[in-house]
């Protein structure tokens, strides 16, 4: 399956409608929160060129998207609304389209950290491949606006209720001052090392996160 991916612009305007669909439909199946876009923001994004998207080679068939959001000034970068079509998953499109954002953000705003908070194992992994690392929330941007979002989730009242300081996702951020230019040296045996380090950390803070929300839940 040949499928191209651009750096949107006006030409992709017509897609926005079922992009909002597709991410609003992948919410409710995961059950996990995703923050609300309309059509009319989407667009906005393409016309700003501050969007990736992927087409299969018809030309007709959106196939997966995602955008850039940036908060205190351009301080913070986030690769934001990551979607796959259903009909074009498990070919590694995600990794493709969430590596092609990430380059033009760095692109657009080379001294701006890139984050983002996320529940998905595999978007982690990409993400330790591109660079980030785990950190707290403190370390990522205090925009209210930016946390706004969250209100669509199931688990923000845990986010509240932690004063914005913990939830059950994890945070992670590439900060170009400390990762600089990714090393050619780091291969994929390497990153896959650095991978499983981080996931057992992830694993022992999740479960620290869950026996505190039980303890609180039983007070």
């Amino acid at each position: 399956m040949d499928i191209n991916i651009h750096i949107a612009n006006s030409q992709h305007l017509s897609y926005a409608g079922e992009i909002c669909e597709v991410m609003r439909k992948a919410a409710k199946k995961r059950g996990t929160g995703i923050a609300k876009r309309k059509p009319e923001y989407i667009k906005k994004k393409m016309n700003e060129g501050k969007a990736v998207i992927a087409i299969d080679n018809d030309g007709q068939h959106f196939a997966g998207f995602s955008y850039i959001e940036s908060w205190e000034n351009k301080q913070y970068i986030a690769n934001s609304g990551l979607i796959v079509h259903p009909h074009y998953r498990k070919l590694g499109l995600g990794r493709k389209i969430k590596n092609r954002v990430f380059q033009l953000s760095r692109k657009k705003y080379p001294d701006a950290k890139i984050f983002g908070i996320t529940t998905s194992m595999a978007v982690m992994k990409i993400n330790s491949d591109l660079g980030y690392r785990p950190v707290t929330f403190s370390e990522l941007t205090d925009d209210k606006t930016f946390w706004k979002g969250c209100q669509s989730c199931p688990n923000y009242d845990i986010l509240t209720d932690e004063k914005r300081k913990d939830c059950l996702c994890t945070g992670m951020l590439y900060d170009p001052q400390k990762n600089g230019k990714p090393s050619q040296k780091n291969n994929k045996q390497t990153r896959w090392h650095k991978f499983k380090r981080f996931m057992r950390l992830h694993q022992r803070n999740l479960q620290r996160k869950t026996r505190k929300l039980l303890t609180n839940n039983n007070d």
